[in-house]
């Protein structure tokens, strides 16, 4: 067993965690946790279970699950079934790092400061790691300080940043001879509580116009100005739904349902008439709406771009569903899990325990469909995730752990130190 924690952090860091290449991380927390004395397990995901599933694709062949296991340790203190049953959760994979923007190797952990850098120091490794040392601290102080009853899951998830296979399969299919009574989720939230998560949709636009000699150009017809008149018309109704769909955690954005045209592709040849155009686009769900909903708002508007247009009237443009979707979720703040977070929050100092919305999606999402409560807490900002130098004040690791051990004090029938 790693039995520092930065050492820990430094190490799991270590590994290039790329979607599809979780494992060896993956059986190495394993040992880890079987290390720690917890009573550990594994699942990996079906992907004909997962194509049932609305947030993702439908064909199971496009899901790749294969040697990518999930895991998790569960510790048990007193009588479990006479307190909760808490999971936190973290995911173990990272998105690619783009070498030649970084200062260091993306997978080589490096100290500047008390500020560690590395790919998913902030997204959220470090999240992760004050997971298994948190479970590992209330373990020690249980024993030396105080009895305790329930029973703590710590989970490490592979899959998140394509939709949560980890989370989505655990969700479904409990890998557990128990219930799970509430769950926290170790995104990177700045040590603020977050119990609204957005959803989104993702979309693609196919349009097509009629080629021609650029010399001639006026004999063809270009999707060019078709889809900057769509794109139009979605930029005004990311407008209006910013003012007119509301939500009390969501106040603080001044976009808080971004439609985003990520990717555009179009033409064949610069010196011919573009005839065909495909746009990948984004549009996000408030908590309460749903999916569909969105898409059929997003359908009903660009269909009025088409009425009236007599080429696109002929020439209808397509909208399909493509890669993963997802759906918002929010807790209720009557919830202990958030009451007791809340508390935990205070014991550390942090002055704001106000609940908070993100913009992002979250393996929560999978959790409360489940119907278990869950909220976002962890170090580090979202505003490193993702991106070059992506790095983790350690300070904050350190605090999200103690708040951790606190709250879950409190829930299994102790006090707050």
């Amino acid at each position: 067993m790693v039995c520092q924690f930065k050492s820990f952090t430094e190490k799991l860091l270590s590994f290039r965690t790329e979607s599809g290449n979780e494992q060896s991380a993956q059986q190495w927390i394993r040992g880890q946790l079987d290390a720690c004395g917890f009573e550990t397990y594994e699942w990996t995901a079906d992907p004909d279970l997962l194509a049932s599933h609305p947030s993702f694709p439908s064909d199971p062949a496009t899901l790749d699950t294969a040697k990518r296991p999930s895991v998790a340790g569960v510790v048990e203190f007193g009588d479990p079934e006479e307190g909760e049953t808490i999971v936190l959760n973290g995911h173990v994979d990272v998105v690619p790092a783009e070498n030649d923007q970084w200062d260091t190797d993306p997978f080589t952990p490096t100290w500047d400061g008390e500020n560690l850098i590395a790919r998913g120091a902030a997204d959220m490794k470090s999240g992760l790691s004050a997971c298994l040392f948190a479970a590992k601290e209330l373990v020690e102080r249980n024993t030396a300080e105080e009895e305790l009853n329930g029973r703590l899951v710590v989970e490490s998830v592979v899959g998140e940043e394509e939709g949560g296979i980890g989370a989505a399969m655990a969700a479904l299919s409990n890998p557990y001879p128990f219930e799970r009574d509430a769950a926290i989720v170790a995104e990177p939230t700045e040590l603020e509580l977050v119990t609204a998560v957005e959803g989104s949709v993702m979309l693609r636009l196919e349009l097509e116009g009629k080629s021609a000699h650029a010399a001639t150009r006026w004999r063809g017809e270009s999707v060019l100005p078709h889809f900057e008149r769509i794109r139009t018309a979605l930029r005004e109704l990311e407008t209006e739904r910013s003012l007119t769909v509301t939500h009390p955690l969501y106040e603080q954005f001044e976009t808080p349902w971004p439609i985003s045209v990520g990717t555009v592709q179009a033409g064949s040849w610069a010196s011919s008439v573009p005839s065909t155009l495909t746009a990948e686009i984004r549009v996000g769900v408030a908590p309460g709406e749903t999916v569909s909903e969105v898409e059929s708002i997003v359908r009903d508007r660009i269909d009025t771009v088409v009425d009236g247009d007599d080429w696109l009237e002929a020439h209808p443009p397509s909208l399909e569903r493509f890669s993963v979707q997802f759906e918002p979720a929010s807790v209720s703040h009557d919830e202990p899990i958030v009451q007791h977070l809340q508390a935990g929050m205070e014991q550390n100092e942090l002055a704001d325990t106000t609940p908070k919305g993100a913009t992002y999606g979250a393996d929560s999402r999978h959790y409360q469909a489940a119907g278990i409560p869950t909220v976002l807490f962890g170090p580090a900002s979202i505003d490193n995730a993702h991106f070059p130098n992506e790095y983790v004040h350690w300070d904050a690791v350190e605090q999200s752990k103690d708040v951790l051990v606190d709250t879950l004090a409190a829930l299994f029938g102790g006090e707050h130190a």
